[in-house]
C-alpha cells in the first residue's frame, strides 16, 4: 500500500514536470511574442551574417527574446541564417517568425530616375539595396563587361532605364547589373530597333540624343518637337547647337566645380571637349544625363515638322517657342535673354 502510494506521487510529480515542460515547450514556440505597435516590422540579414546580428534586429521586436533564442537553437537556425528581408507580423509566436526569417525572403521596389552620372545612380541604388556604392559603381564600370556588351564608360548609363523594379534586398552588385542589362534586351523590342534603324541611330545613339532632349524639355508632351529638331539638325550636317551639352562639358572642369550654370555664355562655346555640340558636328560621345523613357521614345518617335530653332519660352515657361528661319529664332531668342536680364539671371 504504502508503495502504490510511492508510485502514485512519483507519477504525478512526473505528470506535473513534463506539463510544465510542455507548457514551456508551447510557450515557447506558440505564444506571440511581437512587441511592436504596427502591423509588420522588417529586418534586413546581410550576406554572411551571424546569429548575432539578426538577435539585435529581433531584440527590440520581441517581448522575450531568450524564449526566441532557446527555439532558434533547437530548431538549428542559428547555424542557417539566410540573408534577406523578412516581415515579422504582429502577434506572430517564435515558430512562425524562424519560419518567416528563414524561408520567406521577400522583394524591394528599386527605383530611380533623373541620375547625371553612373557614380550617383550607384548612389541611389545601395540605399535600397544591400550591395554598397562602390561595389556597384566598380561592376557598373566593368571594361569586360561594357565591351562585351556593346557599352563605354560614356555610354554605360544609357543601360539603366529608369523605372521601379523588384529585387530581393540582398542582391549583389553583380546580379543588379546583369539584371539591368536583361531590361534593357527586354525594351529594345524589334519595333523599336527597326524605328531606330530608320533614324540611322544605333540603340545607344537614341538614348544619347534622348539624354540631350530630356534635358531640354521635361515635358513630356514637347519633348517630340524637341527630337524632330535635333533630328532635322543631323539629318543636314548642322550642329546640334545644344545648349545642355555645353553645361555638361563645363562640369567637366575644375573651375566649375560646385557651380550651377543657369545662363548658357558665349565662354561656354569656346568649350574644348568632345561634347561641345557647338563646335563638333554629330552626336556627343555618350549621355550627358539619364533621360526619362518619354525622352527615348520621343527620339523613337519625333514629330515630323520643318523646325530648325527652339528657345525656351518667357511666357509659357518649361516650354519652348520653335521656328524654322535663324530670323524668326534670332527674335525670340532676345525675348528670352531680355527676361533673363529682368530676372538678375546673368551665369
Amino acid at each position: 500500500m504504502y508503495i502504490k502510494k510511492i508510485l502514485w506521487a512519483v507519477a504525478l510529480i512526473g505528470l506535473a514536470i513534463f506539463g510544465a515542460f510542455a507548457y514551456y515547450i508551447y510557450s515557447t514556440m506558440f505564444s506571440p511574442n511581437t512587441n511592436f505597435e504596427n502591423k509588420t516590422a522588417y529586418i534586413y540579414v546581410p550576406t554572411d551574417a551571424k546569429y548575432s546580428e539578426v538577435r539585435s534586429q529581433l531584440e527590440p521586436l520581441l517581448k522575450d527574446i531568450e524564449a526566441f533564442d532557446a527555439l532558434a537553437k533547437q530548431k538549428k537556425y542559428v547555424s542557417n541564417i539566410k540573408a534577406g528581408r523578412f516581415a515579422i507580423t504582429k502577434g506572430m509566436n517564435n515558430n512562425d517568425i524562424i519560419n518567416s526569417i528563414r524561408s520567406r525572403n521577400l522583394p524591394v521596389k528599386v527605383a530611380f530616375n533623373n541620375q547625371h552620372r553612373l557614380k550617383d545612380l550607384a548612389g541611389r541604388i545601395s540605399m535600397q539595396i544591400e550591395a554598397d556604392s562602390l561595389a556597384l559603381y566598380t561592376a557598373m564600370t566593368d571594361s569586360t563587361f561594357l565591351s562585351k556588351n556593346g557599352f563605354t564608360k560614356a555610354t554605360a548609363l544609357g543601360m539603366y532605364l529608369p523605372n521601379s523594379y523588384e529585387f530581393f534586398w540582398n542582391t549583389s552588385a553583380e546580379t543588379f547589373r546583369e539584371r539591368m542589362l536583361k531590361e534593357y534586351h527586354r525594351f529594345w523590342t524589334e519595333a523599336r530597333l527597326a524605328k531606330a534603324k530608320k533614324l540611322k541611330l544605333s540603340p545607344s545613339e537614341v538614348i544619347t540624343l534622348a539624354s540631350i532632349v530630356h534635358e531640354e524639355s521635361k515635358q513630356a508632351d514637347e519633348q517630340p518637337r524637341v527630337a524632330g529638331v535635333y533630328l532635322n539638325r543631323l539629318r543636314i550636317g548642322m550642329p546640334l547647337q545644344a545648349d545642355p551639352t555645353l553645361k555638361f562639358a563645363a562640369y567637366q572642369l575644375p573651375e566649375y566645380e560646385n557651380t550651377i550654370i543657369r545662363r548658357v555664355l558665349n565662354v561656354h562655346k569656346t568649350i574644348d571637349s568632345p561634347y561641345n555640340t557647338y563646335k563638333n558636328l554629330g552626336l556627343p560621345p555618350g549621355l550627358i544625363a539619364m533621360p526619362d523613357l518619354s525622352a527615348i521614345k520621343a527620339v523613337l518617335n519625333p514629330e515630323s515638322h520643318n523646325y530648325l530653332y527652339f528657345v525656351a519660352d518667357a511666357q509659357r515657361l518649361g516650354y519652348h517657342k520653335f521656328a524654322k528661319s535663324l530670323a524668326q529664332h534670332n527674335s525670340y531668342a532676345r525675348a528670352y535673354h531680355r527676361y533673363l536680364s529682368s530676372q538678375g539671371i546673368n551665369k
